[in-house]
């Protein structure tokens, strides 16, 4: 089997256990174990397109690809932390509508980034992403473990797709990202 299979593969059986929840309809995170945290990343387009977005990212405008995602997981874990904490993180949701609009515009723009600003960038990003988790779920160390391996999964199919299909073309990274950009702008305007 080849590697991007593997990885594709490895997404997908991230979100198989929804198709087996004992009770149907009632909350996907009731019980804030790892289940709860690896599958919470896949319940709303904002954070999953997010942190597939870092991943793409990454790929294409990042010589060391590792770090963006790496700090993206760190921050997460840090703004979860504070969410769950009581921390009040003002303006959490316009930030990750923000995010969405700023991760989408790298991926049309382009340019290699350096790593030490890749970093800073996704982990900022990551912070408001974590907060928001920490505020809605908490943070117990199985749903916060759950949540950062889902992340890492999400990272790492989004540098498989940067790496193996938009890099192939000029026009797909940019229509790639103009899509999470406007889908940034459609939040930014649901919020206002």
């Amino acid at each position: 089997m080849k590697p991007p299979r593997r990885a594709l593969l490895f997404v997908l059986a991230l979100a198989c256990p929804a198709l087996v929840l004992a009770h149907p309809g009632t909350a996907v995170h009731a019980h804030g174990g790892f289940v709860d945290g690896a599958l919470h990343p896949l319940t709303g387009a904002d954070h999953l397109v997010a942190m597939l977005a870092v991943g793409a990212w990454s790929a294409l405008s990042v010589r060391q690809v590792w770090i963006a995602p790496l700090a993206f997981v760190a921050m997460l874990a840090c703004g979860m932390l504070a969410g769950a904490a009581g921390l009040v993180v003002p303006g959490v949701e316009p930030m990750i509508a923000a995010s969405l609009v700023g991760l989408g515009l790298l991926i049309a723009w382009l340019r290699r980034v350096p790593a030490l600003a890749a970093a800073a960038l996704a982990g900022s990003f990551a912070f408001f992403h974590g907060a928001a988790h920490g505020t809605e779920l908490g943070a117990s160390i199985p749903l916060l473990a759950g949540l950062l391996v889902a992340t890492a999964a999400l990272h790492l199919a989004g540098i498989a797709a940067g790496q193996l299909v938009l890099a192939r073309h000029r026009w797909l990274p940019q229509m790639t990202g103009s899509l999470v950009a406007l889908l940034g702008i459609t939040l930014l305007l649901r919020l206002a």
